[in-house]
């Protein structure tokens, strides 16, 4: 190669020649400082003698030590089904032992289970829809299931336990391999390593302090657990008969359908249109059954709800809007204070489900109009009077759903709010308004301007009996909703049936129809059997097998 070809060639070897000269030169460096700690170590000072004699031994620990740390990180964790959970179960070093369990993203729970150099972790990643609902709709009770959730636990520590042993040696036996490459040092390394563990796992068992379970200390939203739920204990007791309960109401509702069809009072042309108004489920999975039997026995056109179909709004709780998939009917949502925008998107990837946030929407021919919550307070209790900001706020929003309805092509038939402290602004604008929130029903006729049509509002109760927070009281919290029947052609209100499920020591379904601009009852009135299973209706009314009542009242008008 001559001329300009040898010229990058040159440069290249120098270039090459310098980086191996400095290389040398750092090995060098270091090669002398190891000699001279060699020296050192060969010298006869008392330090040095120390050094000779325990240095080996502390050495080894510290790659013992480094060792099971990685393989705890790598392998000290394992995954198992915890009752409607999917949890993780993990194991790392810590100073002062101890357990804690990560709801995410509502927080902590922190307890001092036990006091050694292992601290357990346990993940609620997810909710299980399929074994939630078995939960709910009684497959399983919730003292068994209960049961089982501790037998779970239990599996899945041993499990950890096993795998978090076999991960520490083995990292430990790695590291001194690549450390010492000699398999006497190796095979100490996998010794103390197996030692270590088993002296954790005394002090953890000889220091196991099983009330820890019953004094944990909350952190994130957590925090609000006890103030919001009351005394877990009793929520629990009440729910196991709670939900025993619910399996005869399920029931019911078919009997009380039958009996409902031999009504006179009013009967449903085969055009009409049934809207299934729900509200304030508060994830509470027993009530869809109930809503399914509903749609499935009324002939329901399309269900509507207003809001709070969650607690807290967590991605955690996201499947529990998963059933609206499976009703096969419409299915049009606002959001309520307890529903947050990741709510919102859950409910609207259900292929049946249509979401309002101040639109309009035409849905089984019926044109609907809804607004959201504007506030997000998942920590509130269900308050009958908002303060003075808050009620501007509702104010505000109804008045910009009136807005958006004075621009709709259509004229709009129903009109959706979470609070009825907005539906003020709605007076004269629709004929009919829908609302929640308040965890007990009311219908009225809302004050308009001159020469406006009427507007009527209906507040629904709660369709989740309010939640876990129903079960506090002496007697749960019933599960409501209401039927309403639409005329076919114009899309006017004719009748509607509100329908009440529940409570402790009643198998009890009433149903209320309501016939619009009648002053009389609109239904025969028939008995409901309380505890004893006697009658307290009227002599003579006709009862349902089962003691659903049917019974009426004067519209409101």
């Amino acid at each position: 190669m001559t001329g300009g070809g040898q010229r990058p060639v040159r440069v290249w070897y120098r270039a090459t020649a310098a980086r191996v000269g400095a290389t040398a030169a750092r090995v060098g460096a270091t090669v002398a400082r190891l000699a001279g700690t060699d020296r050192f170590l060969r010298g006869g000072g008392r330090t040095a003698r120390a050094l000779r004699r325990y240095g080996p031994a502390v050495l080894l620990v510290l790659v013992t030590a480094a060792g099971m740390a990685l393989g705890l990180a790598v392998g000290g964790h394992t995954e198992t089904d915890v009752g409607p959970f999917q949890a993780r179960f993990s194991l790392r070093p810590a100073l002062t032992g101890g357990t804690d369990v990560q709801i995410p993203p509502l927080g902590s729970l922190e307890m001092r289970s036990h006091a050694g150099p292992a601290h357990l972790t346990v993940t609620l990643d997810q909710l299980d829809q399929r074994r939630t609902f078995a939960l709910a709709t009684g497959t399983d009770t919730f003292t068994s299931a209960s049961e089982h959730a501790v037998a779970d636990v239990d599996r899945g520590v041993r499990r950890l336990v096993l795998q978090a042993t076999a991960a520490a040696v083995l990292g430990a036996m790695l590291l001194a391999a690549l450390v010492y490459r000699r398999v006497r040092q190796v095979a100490y390394a996998g010794v103390l390593a197996l030692a270590t563990v088993a002296a954790s796992g005394a002090i953890a068992v000889a220091t196991f302090a099983p009330r820890s379970v019953q004094e944990p200390t909350y952190h994130g939203l957590l925090a609000n657990a006890p103030a919001v739920i009351g005394d877990a204990k009793s929520i629990a007791d009440r729910y196991t008969a709670y939900s025993e309960q619910l399996q005869h109401l399920v029931n019911n509702v078919t009997k009380l359908y039958d009996t409902l069809n031999a009504l006179p009072v009013y009967q449903a042309d085969p055009g009409t249109i049934r809207v299934l108004h729900i509200s304030d489920l508060h994830l509470n999975p027993s009530a869809w059954p109930v809503i399914q039997t509903t749609v499935e026995q009324f002939g329901i056109t399309l269900v509507v709800d207003t809001g709070d179909i969650n607690d807290w709004g967590t991605p955690v709780e996201s499947s529990f809007v998963d059933a609206i998939g499976t009703l096969g009917v419409p299915y049009v949502y606002i959001r309520g204070n307890h529903d947050s925008d990741v709510t919102a998107r859950a409910v609207a990837s259900q292929r049946n489900a249509t979401v309002l946030e101040n639109g309009v929407a035409t849905v089984a021919g019926v044109t609907i109009a809804g607004v959201a919550d504007p506030r997000f307070t998942p920590d509130k209790q269900t308050s009958t009077a908002p303060p003075p900001q808050e009620r501007a706020e509702l104010l505000q929003s109804g008045s910009a759903l009136a807005a958006t309805i004075g621009t709709s092509a259509r004229p709009v038939d129903i009109a959706l709010v979470h609070d009825p402290a907005s539906a003020t602004p709605l007076a004269g604008v629709v004929p009919l308004v829908l609302a929640g929130h308040l965890h007990a029903r009311a219908t009225r006729e809302l004050p308009v301007p001159a020469g406006a049509k009427p507007t009527f509002l209906m507040v629904e109760g709660s369709t989740g009996g309010a939640g876990l927070r129903g079960l506090e009281h002496e007697e749960p919290t019933p599960l409501e909703m209401s039927v309403l029947y639409l005329d076919a052609a114009t899309h006017a209100l004719q009748a509607y049936d509100e329908i009440t499920l529940g409570g402790t020591g009643r198998t009890e379904v009433t149903l209320r129809r309501h016939v619009v601009g009648q002053d009389r009852p609109d239904a025969v009135p028939s008995g409901s059997a309380g505890p004893s299973g006697s009658p307290t209706g009227p002599p003579g009314s006709p009862t349902v097998p089962g003691s659903p009542a049917v019974s009426g009242a004067p519209a409101p008008r």
